[in-house]
C-alpha cells in the first residue's frame, strides 16, 4: 500500500457562472487527469473508494455539481443541462491538463457525454454509468401529453418546491435509514459513508441532505433526440457504457441507443442497480482499470 492511500482528498473551489463550486483533488498532479462526476442528488465523496483505488496512477479530480455537496446552490434554481456542461467545461479548462479521462454516473454521465461530444479533442476516454437517461419508450410516454402540459407541470412543480422545506432527520442513523431504503445493495459501511458526507447539521441538531430541493424538478425543455444522437456521434474517444441488470435504466445495446456512438462498448452487471459502481465494486473496478 502506498503511504498516501490513507490520506483523504483536498477540497478546492472554482467559480463558474458566478457560483462558487467545490471539487476534491486526490493529489498526484504529475499523473494523467481523471475526472469523476457524480449523479443527481449525490456528492463527490461517493467516489472515494474508486479514487483511493486509482489515485496512485491518476490525478483524480471529483467535483460537486452545482446545488450538490459543498458547492453553492443556484439562486434561481438553474439546474438545466447547459449550466452543468458549462461548469464542467470551466473546471477542465482551469485544470489545464487536457485531454482528460472521465468516469461519470447518471446525471454526471449525461453531462459528460454531451461535453465529450462538444469537445471531442479534450477527452481521452469516457465511462458513463447509466448516463443516457430515459429509454426511448419512456421518453415517448413522457412526451405524450404535449409540450404545453409539460411546461404547466414544471411551473406547478417549481411553485410547490418554493415552499418545501428540506427534510430534517433527528440523527445520522435516521438519515442512514433513508439512504439504505434508496439502494438495498449498499453495505452498512457504504451507506454510512455516503450519508455522513451527504448531510449538513442544522442549528437544532438535526440533519438535512446537502442538495438543493430544486434539483427535484426536471426542466421541460432540452435538445431534440436527433441533436442528442448527433452529439453522441461526435465523441471520438473509446467509450464504456455501464449498466446494472437490476436497474430501472434500459440497456442501450438492446434499445438501439448504443448505435449512435462511434466507439462504444456496453457492459452489464448482475446483482447491481442504478449505483452499480457501489453494488458491484470489485467487478466494476476491474473493468475500469482494464478500460483506462
Amino acid at each position: 500500500m502506498n503511504i498516501t492511500d490513507d490520506i483523504g482528498p483536498t477540497s478546492y473551489s472554482f467559480v463558474s457562472q458566478r457560483l462558487r463550486l467545490n471539487y476534491l483533488d486526490w493529489g498526484n498532479a504529475g499523473a494523467p487527469t481523471l475526472i469523476l462526476v457524480h449523479g443527481g442528488r449525490d456528492h463527490a465523496r461517493s467516489w472515494d473508494r474508486i479514487a483511493r483505488a486509482l489515485r496512485n496512477d491518476w490525478h483524480i479530480i471529483a467535483p460537486d455539481l452545482r446545488g450538490h455537496g459543498d458547492s453553492a446552490w443556484s439562486p434561481d434554481g438553474a439546474y438545466t443541462m447547459p449550466y452543468f456542461i458549462c461548469d464542467l467545461a470551466q473546471l477542465i479548462h482551469q485544470q489545464g491538463t487536457e485531454p482528460v479521462s472521465i468516469v461519470a454516473h447518471s446525471l454526471g454521465g449525461a453531462i459528460s457525454l454531451r461535453y465529450s461530444g462538444l469537445y471531442p479533442e479534450r477527452v481521452r476516454k469516457l465511462v458513463a454509468i447509466e448516463g443516457l437517461g430515459l429509454s426511448p419508450n419512456d421518453l415517448e410516454k413522457q412526451s405524450a401529453g404535449g409540450f404545453a402540459d409539460r411546461w404547466r407541470d414544471w411551473i406547478d412543480e417549481r411553485r410547490a418546491l418554493s415552499s418545501r422545506q428540506p427534510r430534517r432527520y433527528p440523527s445520522i442513523d435516521d438519515a442512514l435509514g433513508r439512504m439504505r431504503s434508496e439502494n438495498r445493495h449498499l453495505s452498512e459501511e457504504q451507506a454510512r459513508h455516503l450519508t455522513i458526507h451527504g448531510v449538513n447539521r442544522n442549528e437544532d441538531g438535526s440533519y438535512s441532505w446537502k442538495f438543493d430541493n430544486y434539483l427535484r424538478s426536471s426542466p421541460p425543455l432540452d435538445i431534440s433526440d436527433d441533436e442528442l444522437h448527433a452529439l453522441w456521434n461526435r465523441i471520438e474517444c473509446p467509450t464504456l457504457l455501464a449498466y446494472g441488470n437490476d436497474s430501472w435504466a434500459s440497456n442501450p445495446a438492446k434499445d438501439g441507443r448504443a448505435s449512435h456512438f462511434r466507439s462504444a462498448r456496453v457492459v452489464t452487471y448482475d446483482n447491481a442497480g442504478h449505483w452499480l459502481h457501489h453494488d458491484q465494486f470489485d467487478g466494476f473496478l476491474g473493468d475500469l482499470r482494464a478500460f483506462l
